[in-house]
């Protein structure tokens, strides 16, 4: 029906990439190049942010990786699309349609990098300051203890820092445990800050063994929190598998039916409602998938 201008297409496509290369100009890098700009131009400051410590934890796609992106998410839509309706015009636009998503998609394994960052950054800070204040039993030694050693970064580290610019500029840590705990809302920081402010009004005498109870806390939930994301990223795996054999479910219509009479079909348009209905499901379905995988790591 259609198959022909497809070809077409096909082969247009490769002769531009011929001239291109002929002429001493990469397709490829000039493609790379025009997305980078379009995604530095028009990423939110959110995307931006957490994007940036993607890159500095070595995390972050290329922008050659973003486009073999590109191409295999648009080739499997354009012959997913082209096997329901065999129309040139809607497989192109459902192509372009999913493109459109990859930005989004892009945000969340950032924003899933950069929670996992800030959970072990939470992790370390918790930790070595118990330990710090076992030996030192003062909340904002501890805190200038952690900070020195150089195991945290930025922007834990940066954060650490204003928790002792507020314990000195008060002479308590009240409020300084108040900015921490709204900041960063883990269960594991709000009782640590309850603990050691229930210390500092009543005493240190006999803390030690409470100490070691949060520590042991701590290192449950650390435990119960890789062991969740090992378990997620199976799962995201079989979840993406069944994900895409539902999308196949067609071929295995026309194969029951065969093609003449799914053609015949498809010349109804409730049957092209239809069509476009499990599509559209189908894809509801994997984005929530992906924005489920993606987010609340590290939740209590």
């Amino acid at each position: 029906m259609y198959f022909g201008e497809l070809i077409f297409l096909v082969l247009l496509f490769g002769a531009i990439l011929l001239y291109r290369n002929y002429r001493g100009q990469n397709v490829s890098k000039f493609i790379t190049s025009q997305v980078q700009t379009v995604y530095d131009k028009f990423a939110p400051y959110s995307f931006k942010l957490v994007r940036e410590k993607t890159k500095e934890l070595g995390q972050e796609y290329t922008a050659r990786q973003y486009l073999i992106q590109i191409v295999v998410m648009a080739g499997f839509t354009g012959i997913v699309t082209y096997l329901y309706f065999y129309n040139l015009i809607i497989c192109i636009v459902y192509m372009v349609v999913v493109v459109m998503f990859i930005p989004y998609l892009s945000y969340l394994r950032c924003k899933r990098v950069y929670s996992e960052f800030l959970f072990e950054q939470i992790q370390v800070y918790t930790s070595n300051t118990i330990m710090e204040f076992a030996t030192t039993q003062s909340f904002v030694k501890s805190l200038e203890g952690v900070r020195n050693s150089g195991i945290l970064e930025d922007p834990v580290k940066r954060d650490v820092d204003h928790m002792i610019e507020l314990a000195y500029q008060n002479g308590s840590i009240d409020e300084s445990l108040i900015y921490m705990s709204q900041l960063y809302p883990y269960y594991i920081v709000k009782n640590m800050h309850q603990l050691f402010l229930q210390i500092t009004k009543e005493g240190a005498r006999n803390s030690a063994e409470s100490l070691e109870n949060m520590q042991l806390d701590i290192d449950m939930l650390v435990e119960s929190v890789y062991r969740d994301r090992i378990e997620r990223a199976t799962f995201h795996k079989q979840f993406l598998q069944f994900g895409i054999m539902l999308y196949l479910m067609v071929m295995l219509v026309q194969y029951l039916l065969g093609r003449e009479t799914y053609l015949i079909l498809l010349n109804r348009w409730y049957i092209k409602v239809l069509l476009h209905g499990v599509l559209i499901i189908n894809t509801f379905f994997l984005l929530k998938g992906e924005k489920y995988y993606n987010e609340n790591v590290g939740a209590e």
